[in-house]
């Protein structure tokens, strides 16, 4: 069985959707010891002072992603499957469109640990949404606006807000698919055993350190901003990609371009995050 065909008989969306149902319900748990108000407080104390906090948080934590590393592999063996069935552009309109929302989901989680992580992914969201002409503005009131009310609207957008949205974009999904959780008990009780042993992490603020790595998946990113300007590294760069996987869609040369450029960005994308890990 070639690559090809493994991609696209995996279920992963089965496995996507196993890994939010547990995200989702360890948020919820995490969610009544949480206050926005001392976001690093309530986070550390998870850990350390409520009974089985750091297990619901590790479940959280790393259900949450699993859930978006499977998104990408749904999201994989839908483009190698539209040789053979081709998705409306609509539909594959809204389906590209849940993959930066789910980005943003995992992105905030991080924001709202409030630790050393989170505090610089939240500075640098907020400076790469405020350098968008006309628009950077209301966006940051409408995202992030941490400056001004700390982790509030973080917290309800990630609470809230983007999850309505990712549910819309992915309804159409959602609402044929039926799984039970018999068919992916070695996912679901893996994940479980490994947050039991392997605590999710959290980075103290520490004097004196000047370089501090961001969320694993925005590391190239990070890295991209030290040579280029906000909006170039942080709206532009990864727009690019996004535009090419909404062209994925459509018939003709197109879509073989727009997969040559993908398949190009990712790989400069993989040298910048391996020069950031570098660091």
């Amino acid at each position: 069985m070639n690559i090809r065909a493994i991609i696209i008989e995996t279920k992963w969306g089965g496995m996507s959707l196993i890994s939010l149902y547990l995200s989702v319900l360890s948020g919820v748990l995490i969610s009544l010891q949480y206050d926005p108000a001392t976001p690093f407080f309530s986070a550390s104390s998870l850990d350390l002072l409520t009974p089985y906090g750091e297990f619901f948080r590790s479940c959280h934590f790393y259900s949450s992603q699993l859930f978006f590393l499977f998104s990408l592999g749904h999201l994989a063996a839908v483009i190698l499957a539209k040789t053979d069935q081709q998705l409306r552009f609509g539909k594959w309109l809204l389906l590209v469109g849940s993959v930066p929302i789910a980005l943003l989901l995992l992105f905030t989680g991080y924001v709202l640990r409030a630790d050393a992580t989170g505090e610089a992914a939240g500075v640098i969201a907020e400076n790469i949404t405020l350098s968008i002409p006309y628009l950077g503005t209301l966006l940051n009131s409408l995202l992030f606006a941490i400056e001004a009310e700390g982790l509030k609207r973080v917290y309800a957008n990630h609470l809230i807000g983007l999850g309505i949205v990712w549910g819309v974009c992915c309804w159409d999904h959602l609402r044929r698919y039926r799984i039970g959780f018999g068919q992916h008990s070695l996912l679901l009780f893996g994940t479980v055993l490994f947050s039991l042993f392997m605590a999710a992490p959290m980075e103290p603020a520490r004097l004196g350190l000047f370089h501090i790595q961001g969320p694993w998946f925005l590391l190239g990113l990070q890295e991209l901003l030290r040579y280029v300007q906000p909006f170039w590294a942080g709206v532009i760069f990864p727009g690019t990609v996004v535009v090419a996987l909404v062209c994925v869609g459509t018939e003709g040369k197109g879509r073989r371009r727009s997969l040559l450029f993908i398949a190009g960005w990712l790989f400069v994308y993989l040298i910048l995050t391996f020069v950031a890990v570098l660091r």
